[in-house]
């Protein structure tokens, strides 16, 4: 995506919010700066409070910036935000998908009366994109009788029937099952395709899911960007160090202790996760230095620690996440 890009469909310039209360006041976000081209993806991924639902909030016109610019389509959304609805939608995972005395059918109609769009035009989208996520046999089914991932579904049906030059996606496969979420992510990317002056800003807690999707990436944390490339470049930041996956016999709570000192933060750094139901526990290894895995394996030994397999495994998005923000999504607490 970055030979010649063909022209910038949002342009954000040291943007910053400040929330203010009393005499107390909080930089949700701090000089972020970043541009999002036509025909691409672009990632925002951020832990909790990182400041990404300020930034989308913000671009698509639901709050003014305290300070900076940001552009969607050439339009400043501080001079004429009305201008900009017209031309973008907003998918929030968890989300109502309207009115529940209302149908399927009945509520992408209502939502498309919104944008002016005839009803012979409206009906024919709504035709179209309810096969696509194959719930054309649910259109005369009550909103309140779906079940959370149909519920995801017509959201999405929702964010294209009116046609969006942008689309923000938040957490658009929360809640779904594997084969579903497969399904949202190949029409969100066979929708940016097909014309050339469409793009989509996505933020999801799987890191997986936004390296298959997304063609760039910004990570923001306490209201700043500190990376932003491609997912490939990403992972090259962090190629230098050695990943290992090592599945063992359970490892007890009163032994972390000793596995934290085991490891060392000279050594590197270490996930957890145990599966008491198959009485085991697999422990992901970053390390500086490659020969230290052996001398780790030798320790666990001692420990009384079965080792049931040992692999090395290629750096992840998600790494790259945990190196630069210190934590994994979940490891975090809801607010």
């Amino acid at each position: 995506m970055n030979k010649e890009k063909p022209g910038k469909a949002i342009e954000v310039k040291d943007l910053r919010r400040v929330y203010t209360k009393g005499k107390t006041s909080f930089i949700a976000v701090d000089g972020v700066s970043f541009n999002v081209y036509w025909g691409e993806i672009f990632g925002l991924l951020g832990p909790n409070g990182a400041g990404k639902t300020t930034t989308i909030k913000i671009l698509s016109t639901l709050l003014f910036p305290t300070e900076g610019e940001a552009f969607v389509n050439g339009i400043d959304v501080k001079e004429n935000p009305q201008k900009i609805r017209e031309i973008i939608n907003l998918v929030s995972g968890g989300e109502t998908a309207g009115y529940g005395i209302l149908t399927v059918r009945e509520s992408l109609w209502m939502f498309s009366q919104f944008y002016g769009i005839s009803t012979k035009v409206a009906n024919a989208r709504i035709e179209k994109y309810l096969k696509l996520v194959e719930m054309w046999e649910s259109r005369n089914t009550l909103l309140n009788r779906l079940s959370t991932g149909m519920t995801q579904k017509i959201n999405l049906v929702r964010g294209l029937v009116s046609d969006p030059k942008v689309l923000f996606l938040d957490e658009p496969t929360l809640g779904l099952d594997v084969e579903a979420a497969r399904t949202i992510r190949g029409i969100v990317k066979e929708w940016v395709k097909e014309k050339p002056e469409r793009a989509v800003i996505l933020t999801t807690h799987y890191m997986a899911e936004a390296d298959e999707m997304c063609d760039w990436i910004a990570i923001i944390n306490k209201g700043k960007i500190v990376a932003c490339n491609t997912p490939n470049k990403l992972k090259e930041t962090i190629a230098s160090e050695k990943f290992f996956e090592i599945t063992l016999s359970k490892i007890r709570e009163k032994e972390l202790d000793m596995l934290e000192k085991l490891v060392g933060k000279e050594n590197g750094n270490f996930n957890l996760k145990n599966f008491p139901d198959r009485s085991e526990s697999i422990l992901s290894i970053n390390l500086k230095e490659e020969r230290k895995i052996a001398q780790i394996i030798t320790q666990l030994e001692e420990m009384g620690k079965e080792i049931r397999s040992l692999r090395k495994v290629e750096p992840t998005l998600e790494d790259v996440f945990i190196k630069l923000v210190g934590k994994r999504f979940e490891d975090e607490e809801e607010n």
